[in-house]
């Protein structure tokens, strides 16, 4: 049994305790300074996650961010991170002075960042920052894959991939959440794990697109009826794109071929926030437009990832080899109309 302490408390925090407690480890919830009202409204209502539609575990304790020392006294031997990508500065503020070289951090964020304007992945950069602190860790995992939370709130199977550089780390971590409905992989290759985890969220943008882009000629109809071969098309060259992108960047070919990257691309692709938001883009809405008018209340992570990282991309990366990539960066970055040269 391991003490296990989540940080935040969104739809897939949430949804990962559930295998953690049926593997009997002690697990804590806690929320990030933006979610009070979502820890006082879950404690008062039985545990019930209002965007999860459902129980969690009575027996996991639930707590606001006020109450992270009492928690840290525990000790807890893996931290897990579900916070946003733009909430690593504030988890490494917050908990740097709490870690020790014998915690295991376990990454449930995805996302990109610049870093003394390289680019980072997420692991990548909590050890930069901690670095800046004086403090040192090595046992940061990083859990990617394709995991819908509602599926695995549900209990629905689901196949997932734990990636760390030290390979044991994995394995030790998959004993620990590991179920008979949550099943998992081990990778040592983090770098293109957390690489491909991020840039599906453009390409399921650009798959999105396909019925708009899958004819110029034709009308709504017919291509509503046959936009499956353009689907596919987009699908071969998605996937060929992120192998280069995640060699160019220094990690392994395979793993794009595995649960990270062609497996989350899946998921991302056939429904989701961003494929919506490549629907719209592909009907030829430029991407301002189709955000303040169908989406302005809705986090596209795609469109946020091309808003982050997008610039160094283009300096780092040329349009011959990555045409479907730095096409949709420059539709969201630019506000230009999504166009693929075919």
């Amino acid at each position: 049994m391991k003490n296990i302490l989540i940080i935040g408390a969104g739809a897939m925090g949430s949804a990962f305790s559930i295998p953690c407690v049926e593997n009997n480890n002690n697990v804590s919830l806690i929320g990030t300074h933006l979610e009070d009202n979502l820890i006082d409204t879950m404690k008062s209502n039985n545990h019930l996650h209002p965007k999860l539609n459902i129980n969690l575990p009575s027996k996991m304790q639930i707590e606001k961010i006020q109450k992270l020392d009492a928690l840290i006294k525990d000790k807890p031997d893996i931290i897990v991170v579900g916070v946003s990508s733009v909430g690593i500065d504030w988890f490494v503020d917050n908990f740097a002075e709490k870690l020790n070289n014998k915690t295991s951090i376990v990454l449930l964020t995805k996302g990109l960042s610049i870093v003394n304007n390289k680019l980072s992945t997420i692991s990548d950069k909590i050890e930069k920052l901690l670095s800046g602190k004086g403090i040192r860790i090595n046992n940061i995992s990083a859990i990617k894959g394709p995991c819908l939370a509602a599926g695995l709130a549900n209990k629905i199977r689901t196949s997932t991939l734990i990636a760390s550089n030290n390979i044991s780390e994995a394995k030790s971590l998959q004993k620990v959440i590991t179920t008979n409905y949550y099943s998992t992989e081990v990778s040592d290759d983090l770098n293109g794990v957390e690489l491909s985890g991020a840039i599906k969220n453009l390409y399921s943008m650009i798959i999105g697109a396909s019925e708009g882009l899958s004819s110029s000629s034709a009308d709504n109809k017919i291509k509503s009826k046959y936009f499956y071969n353009t689907s596919a098309s987009l699908i071969h060259k998605s996937i060929s794109e992120m192998a280069k992108f995640v060699t160019h960047y220094g990690g392994k070919s395979d793993t794009v071929y595995g649960l990270a990257g062609l497996g989350d691309l899946y998921v991302s692709a056939i429904g989701g926030r961003n494929s919506q938001m490549g629907k719209y883009l592909g009907e030829g809405y430029l991407y301002k437009e189709a955000k303040e008018k169908f989406m302005n209340e809705v986090t596209v992570e795609g469109a946020e990832l091309a808003i982050e990282v997008g610039t160094k991309i283009k300096e780092d990366l040329g349009k011959k080899d990555f045409p479907l990539m730095l096409s949709i960066i420059d539709c969201i970055c630019d506000n230009k109309k999504l166009e693929i040269s075919w």
